[in-house]
């Protein structure tokens, strides 16, 4: 043996003995952030990782890690979180880091900035479509290469919802876990009522048929703890929160499988409207009724990047020197 893979030996064997000398699993975790332009999708992430810092604009695909410790003199459990920049401008970016390797141990959370309700239902369509189909691809290729894993995979999509649960049939879960937060609830407390319940239950629609936890988040320290509270589940296997919010006038806070079709109640629209509408899917009606009141701006996705070859932060002073000669 080398002196590397003695090394790489000997760091194994700590890593995974406790005290008494017993394997101890680590586990590793990834979460893919995406959502809004500017939606706190950084916020989010630093208060889960309990970090100090003042939140930089993402730049394309960003990366950082967490590490925790179930018990006392254990191993620390790694999470891995990946954040993707400008809003639905870069797709393709996401099936960097969704691989056939680590699709079982991954997660979603899509970050959604309750402040611009026209862009809602455009970036959860583009951005859950794309990944979706990327996750999609994956458990194709693994059902070929190794079936127990992709099966195990779907098995557990479904375990969220009871056998016995009334919409068992009707849903569509996403492949993988998901979670949807509401961020900017302290500007979006003060819309019209109305307006707040239009939103509130298409939310509540889309993320029990895809059997995604939902939660309301803002600033405040209550509220960025109950999104914590989700994120430590998929990160760290911390324990489930029991607690349920589903009052419109109130943050929602709902855990997955835990509404329903009936508690949520039809699309917010009259009868005879909703009779007009021509849809294939409830989805799709639920899109329509939505647009009707929020109409999707259509807003071109990269007219508004900055060069970050001009942004401070990445600055680098051999390669500037280097640029600017050429340029020259």
């Amino acid at each position: 043996d080398t002196l590397w893979d003695l090394a790489i030996a000997e760091a194994e064997k700590r890593e995974s003995a406790d005290d008494d000398g017993k394997r101890v699993e680590v586990s590793e975790k990834s979460l893919l952030f995406m959502g809004n332009k500017n939606g706190g999708k950084t916020t989010i992430i630093l208060r889960c990782l309990e970090r100090e810092e003042i939140p930089k604009p993402t730049l394309a695909l960003e990366y950082t890690f967490g590490r925790r410790a179930r018990r006392h003199n254990t191993p620390k459990d790694i999470a891995h979180f990946w954040e993707l920049g400008g809003g639905t401008s870069l797709l393709e970016l996401i099936r960097i880091p969704i691989t056939s390797n680590n699709v079982r141990s991954f997660a979603v959370v899509l970050v959604l900035d309750l402040s611009k309700p026209n862009e809602l239902w455009t970036t959860i369509e583009k951005l859950l479509q794309v990944t979706r189909n990327h996750v999609n691809k994956i458990l194709t290729k693994l059902e070929k290469t190794n079936p127990e894993v992709a099966t195990e995979i779907k098995q557990r999509v479904r375990n969220n919802l009871q056998r016995d649960h009334p919409d068992y049939d009707l849903i569509d879960p996403f492949p993988i876990p998901l979670v949807i937060i509401g961020s900017k609830y302290d500007i979006f407390h003060e819309f019209d009522s109305e307006m707040r319940k239009i939103i509130s239950k298409t939310l509540r629609f889309v993320s029990h048929y895809y059997g995604a936890s939902l939660v309301f988040t803002s600033k405040s320290e209550a509220l960025l703890l109950k999104a914590r509270v989700l994120i430590n589940h998929l990160a760290f296997g911390y324990d489930k929160s029991k607690s349920l919010s589903v009052d419109h006038g109130k943050p929602l806070f709902i855990p997955a499988g835990l509404d329903s079709l009936s508690q949520i109640g039809p699309p917010p629209a009259s009868d005879s409207d909703i009779g007009k509408m021509r849809a294939n899917t409830p989805l799709e009606l639920w899109k329509k009724v939505f647009e009707k009141t929020f109409p999707p701006k259509s807003f071109c996705n990269l007219q508004d990047t900055k060069d970050p070859a001009q942004d401070l932060q990445y600055a680098e002073y051999e390669v500037d020197v280097m640029r600017a000669q050429k340029n020259q």
